[in-house]
């Protein structure tokens, strides 16, 4: 008997997936081969949850996927409850796939008697018994070290990096290209993106205490050039509108766009169809009924679904980054 035969033997893997992004599910389950557990979630008139797993899992290496989207708090209490439920069926190790993380935005205290609710959120996982975390494109990395048990952090920006490149859209032949941050928070990001490209960056001056969509400064040379706008994240798009508004009355030639999860909250989809931009690509962590014009998904399951087989054999998740930095 070979170590992957033992180790099926003993500690079989078993994939769930809930009710926040059920076709990425669906996905990660077909490329690994292995079947979704049937879990039923069932709600109450009064909103509460109750779940039911369907078969045993004791023993089990168990892994849940739940993308934490809207309705937020309801996917949240809908994977702490799988967690007590996998915890007292004496599952041998917990591992808990999030595709978006909701809370990660409220990762510092900024005013007083304000909330770190993304260590909140971390404080709750770990006490229902996650054993292990596998989180792609986190508003902040340091939100890793808020967990006392192994993070695996992966990056979807690779991903949107090669769409570009296989598109012809941009090389690092290109003298006319930069990438745009939308505030300085987002410089090192923007500067990441920029190094597959071998880019300049420019970051657009928004100033105050909230986004607005109105046009701003821009820190850089964007006249005449061809602009890749990123960000980890597209909310209510009003930083999306601000910075393709400044870019633009600043000279850019072209607008795209490039961000990991699209929440498109409230009347993004509107706001993003009325901008000048050639192409917005996103990745489908989160599901939406309707997307934007112009707007291209790319799936993230072969990534997730790599990521999970390297953390089942044991093996370094190192060598995930090594092959993505190899772009073609």
């Amino acid at each position: 008997m070979n170590k992957e035969e033992l180790l099926q033997l003993l500690h079989p893997m078993k994939l769930i997936g809930l009710s926040g992004n059920p076709a990425l599910n669906e996905k990660i389950a077909s490329i690994l081969h292995k079947p979704l557990i049937e879990t039923a979630v069932h709600h109450f008139s009064d909103g509460e949850i109750q779940v039911n797993i369907g078969e045993s899992v004791r023993g089990c290496d168990v892994f849940v996927i739940q993308s934490i989207q809207n309705p937020v708090n309801e996917n949240f209490m809908e994977l702490e409850i799988v967690l007590d439920a996998l915890h007292r069926a004496s599952a041998h190790q917990i591992n808990v796939v999030t595709p978006y993380l909701a809370y990660s935005r409220s990762d510092t205290k900024t005013r007083s008697r304000e909330p770190i609710t993304a260590k909140l959120v971390a404080n709750l996982l770990q006490i229902t018994g996650m054993d292990h975390l596998i989180a792609l494109d986190l508003h902040a990395s340091q939100i890793q070290g808020f967990y006392n048990i192994p993070v695996d952090h992966l990056h979807a920006m690779p991903l949107l990096t090669q769409y570009f490149i296989d598109n012809g859209i941009a090389t690092k032949e290109d003298n006319d290209l930069v990438i745009v941050s939308p505030d300085h928070s987002g410089a090192k990001l923007a500067r990441n993106f920029a190094q597959y490209f071998d880019a300049p960056i420019a970051i657009v001056d928004q100033r105050g205490a909230r986004y607005d969509a109105e046009t701003h400064d821009v820190i850089g040379d964007v006249k005449d050039k061809k602009c890749i706008i990123v960000d980890d994240l597209i909310d209510t798009g009003s930083r999306i509108s601000s910075s393709t508004k400044s870019v633009m009355a600043a000279g850019a030639k072209k607008v795209y766009v490039a961000a990991t999860h699209a929440l498109l909250s409230q009347n993004a989809t509107e706001v993003l169809n009325e901008l000048p931009i050639e192409q917005i690509i996103v990745t489908d962590t989160i599901k939406h009924n309707h997307y934007p014009d112009r707007m291209v998904r790319m799936s993230v399951d072969l990534l997730l679904a790599r990521g999970i087989d390297y953390v089942y054999h044991d093996r370094s998740i190192h060598q995930i980054y090594d092959e993505q930095n190899e772009i073609k």
